[in-house]
């Protein structure tokens, strides 16, 4: 191998890649700006356990090394939003604050979301508000984003990872088992799904069935409050994504609906959103609510927010 080739999955910007995407840059954080989301650095590296709090999957992706320095275990960011967690609770405010970022990341190994191990992340985040507005302007931005960046249509999905994490509250499982049901749902596979139940003994089986296949338009929600008309945790996040959508009609956007959505990152508490387009295999941008995110820096606060990969998107126009 020549010593001019990359690593495999990290990859370059040059001559008029990197000047589209230099200008897209410019676009997105003036957007972003008149918005009232500040502009933040984070470092690349910061000392491992702030850039994992509690997802596994952050982990597996997490480049390590040790700091000859103070001999401490660090880490290469490979997701911004713990990042974001630390410097709004080292902050300490108690007000709705914003933040946005675009950033290079690099992770062990891609995913279904990042195309490459070396995407640059561009996102924006909203801290210090529980309220469906917060989420529905963060939604909002994310569409704009995508606009400025010269893709549509656009489609939205929404979902909320709490019906999931309520039923799984319910079940006295381990945690390898959960975790091999978090990825029979995230593969959507109904024929899996069936095989786990017929091994593994579930109080809530028959609303796992149901929840794996709730995806559809607004009706979809009707029919969910019927199935969980004895679950109030379920109905109030159904109720939740009404209202939602209520807001959202005003707007003039239209979502459809997918339950069984649960994003790569445990620390998603609530709402999940992702943004998809007939001409890619995968979603373009996706967020969520990740409430109380910041509890490890001694701040838990409400939070909600979005990230896409800038570099990959602005490659659409060539």
């Amino acid at each position: 191998m020549g010593v001019w080739q990359l690593p495999e999955g990290i990859d370059e910007l040059t001559n008029n890649q990197a000047l589209v995407f230099e200008s897209l840059r410019r676009q997105l954080l003036d957007l972003y700006a008149n918005k009232g989301f500040g502009l933040v650095i984070p470092p690349m590296v910061e000392h491992v356990n702030s850039l994992l709090l509690t997802s596994d999957a952050v982990d597996e992706k997490t480049f390590k090394l040790l700091d000859p320095i103070s001999g401490k275990m660090l880490g290469v960011h490979a997701d911004i939003t713990p990042q974001i967690a630390r410097i709004d609770a080292k902050r300490g405010s108690d007000s709705v604050e914003k933040y946005c970022y675009i950033n290079s990341i690099l992770k062990t190994k891609a995913d279904d979301f990042y195309a490459s191990r070396s995407p640059i992340q561009a996102g924006a985040e909203l801290y210090g508000s529980d309220d469906i507005s917060a989420d529905v302007e963060v939604i909002e931005l994310m569409l704009k984003s995508l606009k400025l960046l010269s893709i549509s249509p656009i489609v939205l999905s929404l979902g909320n990872v709490a019906i999931f994490d309520a039923l799984i509250a319910q079940e006295d499982i381990s945690i390898q088992v959960v975790t091999q049901l978090r990825a029979i749902f995230s593969r959507r596979s109904m024929p899996d799904l069936a095989v786990f139940l017929n091994n593994n003994v579930l109080k809530n089986a028959d609303l796992f069935t149901h929840l794996i296949t709730l995806e559809g338009g607004s009706d979809i929600l009707s029919e969910a409050l019927a199935i969980f008309s004895h679950f109030d945790q379920a109905k109030t996040v159904i109720e939740g994504l009404i209202a939602i959508d209520k807001q959202l009609n005003i707007k003039g956007i239209k979502a459809i609906f997918d339950l069984s959505e649960l994003q790569a990152h445990e620390y998603h508490t609530g709402i999940v959103f992702s943004a998809y387009n007939k001409n890619y295999a995968k979603a373009l941008a996706q967020g969520g609510r990740y409430n109380g995110i910041g509890k490890s820096f001694g701040k838990s606060r409400a939070a909600t927010g979005f990230s896409f990969d800038l570099k990959f998107l602005s490659q659409s126009h060539f």
